[in-house]
C-alpha cells in the first residue's frame, strides 16, 4: 500500500474568539505537517447554527496570519477538497446520512425536548442508547408507516448512530498509546437534525476528514471520548483502511490551582488567554489579545510551542523553522501542561532583544505618537539600543525611557532628598561652565572631562553623579549617565541642569 501524504487540518467553530488552547493545537498541527513535509488545512466547523457568532471566523483566519501559521488551502485560501466552511457542504453531508440509515447503522428520532427532558427527570443519568432506545420515539420503535406519516407531516426529527453494546472500541492515539472503551458507556449521538438540515460535529468532521484526505487528526485532549465515536463511524461508512491517526494534545491548565485554564484565570491574574483583542458583538465586552498587550507574534509562538512538547535538549528560544525541525508527536506530553503566564513575558523579553534596534524603534514611534512626541527615528533607534534590555514589552520602553523625549518638569521627592546635597546647586553650576565648551560632545569626551574636574576638585562622584542623573532624569534611573548626556546633547543637557539648579536649590 502506498503511504499517504501527510494532510492534517485545524478545525475550529466560530463561536467566539479562537483560545490561546485552540492557537497551539493549530500551532502543533502546523509544526507536524510541515516537519513531515505535509500539508495543511484550515476549515470552519460552523455546523451548530445556534451558536455561530458574527465575526468569529475572521477572527480566527487574522489570528493565525498574525502568529505566521500559514495553511496550504482552507477557508480562506481555497484549494481543490473545498468547500471549506461546512455550512455549504450540506449535500456532501446528506449522502452519508442516507447511507447510514439504509445500511441499518443509524435511525430517525422524533423524540421533543419536553419527552426529553421527562425521561431525564424518570431515569437517572439517563442517556439515549441500546438500553433506553426502545422506550423512546424513533423510526426502531415505530413501524415504517407511522415513521411516513410523522415525516409527511413535517415533525422534526433527528438522525441517530446506532450503537450495540459491548464491543471494546480500540483508539490508537500516538500521545496515549492504545485506549480501549467498551461502547456499552457510548450514547446514540446525534448525526444529523432536520431542524437546519445540518450535521453535528460528529458526522461532519468524520466526512470531511475522509474525503480531504487527512492521514493526522491532532486536536485536543477534550475530544478523547468522541475518539471512540468516529472510530465507529469510519467502520460503519466502510473507510476502516483509509482511518486517520489520533493524537490528542494535554490540556493546557491553570497557572495555580487544578482544571482547565480559562479566560477567568486571564482576567484574574492578567494576562490575555486570546491571541488578539476580542470585541463581543452581543455584550460589547472586550477581551485583551496578545498583539495588543505587545507580545511579539514568534515569542507567543515558541511559549506554546513548549507547553505540553519538550525538544529533548535545553534549548529554549527556537524560530518557527527550528520548531519544525525539531517537532515529534513522541514527545509530546501525556498530562496537561501549566500555563506560566510569566515565562510568556520572558519569552517576549528575549525576543525583542533578538531584534534589531531598527525593528524595535519602528514598533515604539507609534507609543510616541500617541503620546504627542514627533522624534528623528535615529534618535529613537539610539534611545531603543540603550534601553531595549530593560524591558519586556516595546510599550514598556515609554515608562523606562519618556526622559530621553520630555525634559522633567518635577522631581522624584524620595530621590531628591536622598539624592540632592546642600552643594549640588553650587557644584551642578559649575559643571555645567566645564562642559559648555566641550566639543565633540561624546560620550567618551564628556565623561573624560568631566571625571577629570571632579578629581581636580577632590568632589565626591557619587554625589556628583546622583544630582546630575536627577537633573536629566527627574529621579534616580536611566542607563550610564554620559550615555544620556551625548544623546541628548550639550544644549539639552545644560538646559535640564539649570532648570533642575533653579527648582531645587
Amino acid at each position: 500500500m502506498t503511504e499517504r501524504k501527510v494532510r492534517v487540518r485545524f478545525a475550529p467553530s466560530p463561536t467566539g474568539p479562537l483560545h490561546i488552547g485552540g492557537v497551539r493545537t493549530a500551532l502543533y498541527n502546523y509544526l507536524f505537517a510541515k516537519q513531515q513535509g505535509g500539508e495543511v488545512i484550515l476549515r470552519i466547523e460552523d455546523t451548530d447554527s445556534q451558536r455561530f457568532v458574527p465575526g468569529a471566523e475572521d477572527y480566527i483566519i487574522e489570528a493565525l496570519t498574525w502568529l505566521g501559521i500559514q495553511f496550504d488551502e482552507g477557508v480562506h485560501k481555497g484549494g481543490a477538497y473545498g468547500p471549506y466552511r461546512q455550512s455549504e457542504r450540506k449535500e456532501i453531508y446528506k449522502k452519508y446520512v442516507d447511507q447510514l440509515l439504509n445500511d441499518g447503522l443509524a435511525y430517525l428520532a422524533f423524540d421533543t425536548p419536553a419527552e426529553l427532558e421527562n425521561k431525564r427527570k424518570e431515569i437517572n443519568n439517563f442517556q439515549y442508547d441500546a438500553s433506553t432506545r426502545m422506550q423512546m420515539r424513533n423510526s426502531l420503535t415505530l413501524s415504517k408507516e407511522e415513521t411516513q406519516a410523522l415525516l409527511d407531516a413535517g415533525n422534526q426529527y433527528v438522525v441517530r448512530i446506532k450503537i450495540e453494546p459491548d464491543e471494546d472500541i480500540v483508539v490508537n492515539d500516538l500521545i496515549r498509546g492504545k485506549v480501549v472503551i467498551n461502547s456499552s458507556i457510548l450514547d446514540d449521538k446525534v448525526l444529523y437534525k432536520s431542524a437546519d438540515h445540518l450535521p453535528t460535529y460528529h458526522l461532519a468532521n468524520i466526512v470531511d476528514d475522509h474525503l480531504m484526505e487527512v492521514t493526522h487528526v491532532i486536536r485536543g485532549e477534550e475530544w478523547l471520548p468522541s475518539a471512540p465515536l468516529h472510530v465507529l463511524l469510519y467502520r460503519y461508512l466502510g473507510w476502516e483502511d483509509t482511518m486517520p491517526a489520533f493524537a490528542h494534545l494535554p490540556l493546557l491548565l491553570k497557572p495555580e490551582g487544578n482544571g482547565k485554564l480559562s479566560k477567568r484565570d486571564g482576567d484574574r491574574l492578567g494576562f490575555p488567554v486570546f491571541p488578539l483583542e476580542w470585541k463581543d458583538p452581543k455584550s460589547g465586552e472586550i477581551s485583551s489579545g496578545y498583539r495588543e498587550s505587545g507580545y511579539l507574534p514568534e515569542a507567543v509562538v515558541n511559549f506554546l510551542a513548549l507547553l505540553g512538547w519538550n525538544p529533548g535538549n535545553d534549548q529554549e528560544i527556537m524560530s518557527l523553522d527550528e520548531l519544525v525541525s525539531h517537532f515529534s508527536l513522541e514527545r509530546c506530553s501525556k498530562s496537561g501542561a501549566k500555563f506560566d503566564y510569566e515565562k510568556g513575558k520572558w519569552f517576549n523579553h528575549q525576543y525583542i532583544q533578538k531584534k534589531s534596534d531598527a525593528e524595535i524603534a519602528a514598533l515604539f514611534m507609534p507609543v510616541l505618537e500617541e503620546k504627542g512626541i514627533k522624534a528623528d527615528s535615529g534618535y529613537v533607534e539610539l534611545v531603543v539600543g540603550m534601553m531595549k534590555e530593560r524591558v519586556s514589552f516595546v510599550k514598556d520602553l515609554w515608562t523606562q525611557s519618556s526622559f530621553f523625549f520630555v525634559a522633567p518638569t518635577v522631581y522624584d521627592e524620595k530621590t531628591t532628598k536622598k539624592r540632592w546635597k546642600a552643594d549640588s546647586a553650587v557644584q551642578l553650576s559649575e559643571l555645567v561652565e566645564v562642559l559648555r565648551p566641550v566639543e565633540p560632545f561624546t560620550i567618551e569626551h564628556t565623561e573624560e572631562v568631566a571625571m577629570a574636574w571632579i578629581q581636580e576638585k577632590g568632589y565626591h562622584l557619587g554625589n556628583i553623579m546622583n544630582a546630575f542623573r536627577l537633573a536629566l532624569v527627574g529621579e534616580g534611573k536611566g542607563p550610564h549617565m554620559f550615555d544620556i548626556v551625548a544623546a541628548l546633547g550639550k544644549e539639552e543637557t545644560i538646559r535640564r541642569t539649570q532648570r533642575a539648579i533653579e527648582v531645587l536649590k
